[in-house]
């Protein structure tokens, strides 16, 4: 009796180590998608206002 529960402590193990593995595999997606994002970020003051041209509604009447 004492060795299915060895047996079964080893899987639950296995499976907490694999979660455990793919959290942290995860984390470290979300740290790269996050250090990309901030690396393509545009800084406000680099970035134009939009002045909208409505000279075409001139010509459309």
């Amino acid at each position: 009796m004492r060795r299915l529960t060895e047996v079964g402590m080893q899987g639950d193990e296995t499976a907490s180590k694999g979660e455990q593995a793919e959290a942290a595999e995860r984390e470290a997606a979300k740290q790269r998608l996050l250090a990309q994002a901030e690396a393509d970020r545009v800084p406000v003051e680099d970035t134009t206002r939009a002045v909208p041209d409505r000279r075409w509604r001139r010509d459309k009447r």
